[in-house]
């Protein structure tokens, strides 16, 4: 059934990413947003074209994310909007709690407040979890923490977001955890497959500060997957848990050091990095979810491995680096991608 659906977030990656997934599943969309990063995703693909309405504002602004919403009136809201960076957060550790936190629930309140929309489903991200670097990746009962402001503002929200659950009585609210998330036209400062592949395009030796940090690598897709799965079952209020991991296996278990190496491997020539050393803020050297309660309840699994999600990243980068438009690229891979399931 075709619905109007509203994005929190819609510039940035991920949110650009479901605009165009809801959209080819025949959905109507709306985005509320702040603008998008210089050669984003968002502004390569073109998507103000796609989208209902397109708003720029902040969700720390109550009044004006109240107005989006009561002119929207969506069916339902994937709140994806954050400050997503861990160094970015000790440089605006304020800014951060402010959008991370009173964002989320600026947001929750915005939606219950109109009547049309039946169901939410607000992203934390992995990082919620107390992390003590242990090979089994998390799952839904662990205990939530955060070492950085980044980490604590994101268990914030997800702590927030319970409670509401719990003390507010309406609308159906689930949690969607998520981690390291790969794909094509990510511009964000401070990610790993953006950086190589600005390097590898331009002939440099790319700086990796982590080489054998190890995360679990998952497609963009196959999480965001997730997250359209969760938001079917959410709004037909038949779950029996309100937060859900989407990770990957341990397969997909890998170092910086191993798909800097694979992405360079599928570049070609003159993509090579190094390790740069040197004292930088901590950032976790494991954290892996255990998504069993996704696969188990939900019927949900990753689509594509490992060596397959670099790869669609590397190609989506090396054709936009060719001419190739943008917005095709994703349409194919996304098609693709949807095909997948029907093989």
């Amino acid at each position: 059934m075709s619905m109007h659906l509203l994005i929190t977030g819609h510039s940035g990656f991920k949110g650009s990413w479901l605009t165009l997934m809801l959209g080819a599943a025949g959905h109507k969309v709306s985005g509320y947003s702040l603008d998008p990063e210089p050669g984003s995703h968002f502004e390569r693909a073109e998507l103000p074209a796609h989208l209902s309405s397109d708003i720029r504002g902040d969700i720390r602004d109550f009044a004006s994310l109240n107005s989006a919403m009561a002119a929207v009136r969506p069916d339902a809201v994937f709140h994806l909007a954050a400050q997503p960076l861990v160094r970015e957060s000790y440089v605006a550790p304020r800014v951060t709690m402010e959008t991370n936190v009173v964002g989320t629930m600026n947001v929750i309140d915005a939606a219950r407040a109109v009547d049309s929309v039946r169901g939410m489903v607000v992203v934390t991200t992995d990082k919620v979890y107390r992390n003590v670097n242990q090979v089994a990746g998390y799952s839904e009962g662990d205990a939530l923490g955060g070492h950085d402001p980044y980490s604590a503002s994101k268990a914030m929200a997800d702590i927030l977001t319970q409670s509401w659950i719990s003390s507010f009585p309406g609308i159906p609210i689930s949690i969607a955890r998520a981690g390291n998330v790969i794909g094509g036209g990510d511009a964000c400062k401070d990610r790993l497959l953006p950086d190589l592949m600005a390097g590898f395009a331009s002939g440099s030796v790319v700086p990796l500060r982590f080489p054998g940090a190890v995360r679990p690598w998952q497609h963009v897709l196959d999480c965001l997957r997730g997250y359209m799965m969760l938001m079917d079952r959410t709004l037909a209020n038949s779950l029996p848990f309100v937060d859900w991991n989407f990770g990957p296996g341990q397969e997909s278990f890998k170092t910086v050091s191993e798909v800097a190496d694979l992405a360079a491997s599928y570049w070609g020539s003159g993509a090579s990095w190094s390790d740069v050393g040197g004292d930088h803020p901590h950032e976790a050297g494991l954290l892996a979810l255990d998504a069993s309660r996704a696969r188990s309840e939900l019927g949900w699994n990753d689509r594509l491995d490992f060596a397959s999600a670099v790869k669609w990243t590397v190609d989506w980068y090396k054709d936009a680096d060719f001419g190739k438009i943008p917005l095709d690229l994703t349409a194919a891979q996304i098609s693709k991608f949807n095909s997948l399931g029907s093989a």
